[in-house]
């Protein structure tokens, strides 16, 4: 019987050649009676939550602001009722940075329309290259600096070797999309709005 370990290694080493990201992985599900779950069966690459009733809300998203290590980020509390555009991302990742212009874009359109987008920065222990990125790119959307992955903890599961990876949160911060590849605004325009016209489900 072939090794669970070998299996998958090689399945991540096709999708990452295919897929042409820093490293990726497969499928992200929702399982578990309360909170979003990563697990990893089939190979999909993009994944849409419906109907709504059926995601599952990620847990308290939390750790020091990229730009500002006194001050603590919190996605729950600090952009509570908003659809966030959740990214993972490494300034040492080149479509991460080739997607960060997309991702500025898209925070610019809908933030006057009650969306974020919000970074997760792993993988970056020097935390001066990721904010000389920040700064040399006019990137204004917050980033958790997270070099210990104690933040992406809170996806359950999800591997830091996604990268980049993007998860959209509708206004109760359930999942409702994720994307396990380089982005462009032009691919999450229509979704970010279509979650952003969903109505809040009474809980």
């Amino acid at each position: 019987m072939r090794h669970p370990k070998t299996a998958l290694g090689a399945l991540l080493l096709a999708v990452a050649l295919v897929t042409g990201a820093c490293a990726t992985s497969t499928d992200a599900v929702v399982t578990g009676p309360e909170t979003f779950e990563f697990v990893s069966p089939d190979g999909q690459l993009e994944i849409n939550y419906d109907p709504p009733s059926e995601r599952k809300p990620v847990a308290t998203l939390t750790g020091p602001d990229l730009m500002d290590p006194d001050r603590t980020l919190n996605v729950q509390e600090d952009f509570e009722g908003q659809v966030v555009i959740l990214n993972l991302w490494g300034q040492w990742c080149g479509p991460c940075r080739a997607e960060s212009d997309d991702l500025q874009r898209l925070q610019e359109e809908f933030e006057p329309q009650g969306a974020t987008v919000f970074g997760i920065n792993l993988r970056d222990p020097n935390r001066q290259k990721p904010v000389d990125f920040v700064e040399d790119n006019g990137i204004t959307f917050p980033s958790i600096w997270d070099p210990s992955n104690a933040a992406v903890a809170a996806l359950r599961g999800f591997p830091t070797s996604v990268v980049p990876a993007t998860i959209i949160l509708d206004k109760q911060h359930r999942v409702a999309a994720v994307y396990l590849a380089e982005i462009t605004d032009d691919k999450l325009r229509d979704t970010v709005s279509a979650i952003l016209a969903e109505e809040v489900e009474p809980v």
